[in-house]
């Protein structure tokens, strides 16, 4: 019986990974934009436009946050309990606290309908299910 070994990690998997998901997001979201206000009304597919480049932005700083935290980690191999820098915990709380108000000030001002600012949050989510999909279909990374 010969021993499985583990895939080794391709090298740009992730930066493949990263730009397919944000094409999706803006593709999903912006479809939905525009049968929003198809179907319903203006300001109801700009609430879905404006959710969507939320979830983008989500996306890159949430990206960008475990991309600083896996440099940390990676930086100090050997130490038993390696040191994340604040400005990275910041930025995890920061960016709720921004999409949060962003999201009041669309509603309040721009007067768009809540649910359709979070049905373009949810772009995020509908584009990471389509790409896993893609990945299992194909097979590739």
């Amino acid at each position: 019986m010969t021993p499985i070994l583990p895939l080794a990690p391709v090298p740009d998997a992730h930066s493949r990974f990263s730009a397919r998901l944000q094409r999706l997001i803006f593709i999903l979201g912006f479809v939905a934009a525009s049968l929003g206000a198809f179907l319903w009304s203006w300001r109801a597919g700009a609430g879905i436009a404006i959710g969507t480049v939320l979830g983008w932005l989500n996306y890159r700083w949430m990206d960008r946050g475990l991309g600083a935290i896996v440099s940390s980690a990676i930086a100090q191999q050997g130490i038993p309990q390696p040191r994340v820098p604040m400005r990275v915990y910041y930025g995890f709380a920061g960016r709720y606290a921004l999409i949060a108000g962003l999201v009041y000030v669309s509603v309040r001002f721009l007067d768009v309908p809540i649910l359709a600012v979070f049905g373009g949050l949810f772009s995020l989510g509908a584009a990471a299910m389509a790409e896993g999909l893609y990945e299992v279909f194909t097979g590739s990374i």
